[in-house]
């Protein structure tokens, strides 16, 4: 049977290089491509990538659920970065260790791991 790989979200933002800029910066995520003509370009942190969009008009936010080995390690890592943690870290009655993290657009970011 064939395989199938992790999908890739594409999120809208009103500008894709300031988006990116905002993800490296804040998420430590690296750029890795930009289509001026497409309007659209990715980034990327070790295996999860994040597609961003030109998106004109209001944004409808969106949710993502990010697994990470060591949620505190990057809770540490993004909060020293000065990324808005909108939800503290902690452990969930639905076996899972996260914390949230709000982007500009209001797209909510999920880091997590199971307990």
């Amino acid at each position: 049977m064939p395989t199938i790989a992790q999908p890739v979200i594409a999120l809208p933002v009103p500008d894709v290089p300031e988006a990116q800029a905002w993800y490296r910066d804040h998420l430590g995520f690296e750029i890795r491509w930009y289509h001026e003509g497409g309007r659209i370009g990715g980034v990327a942190h070790g295996e999860a990538a994040i597609f961003l969009r030109e998106s004109k008009g209001k944004i409808q936010p969106n949710i993502l659920w990010i697994f990470c080995a060591d949620v505190d390690a990057v809770h540490a890592d993004l909060t020293a970065r000065g990324a808005p943690i909108t939800g503290p870290v902690g452990d969930t009655p639905w076996d899972l260790r996260e914390f949230t993290v709000t982007d500009p657009q209001g797209h909510e970011l999920n880091f997590f791991h199971d307990i």
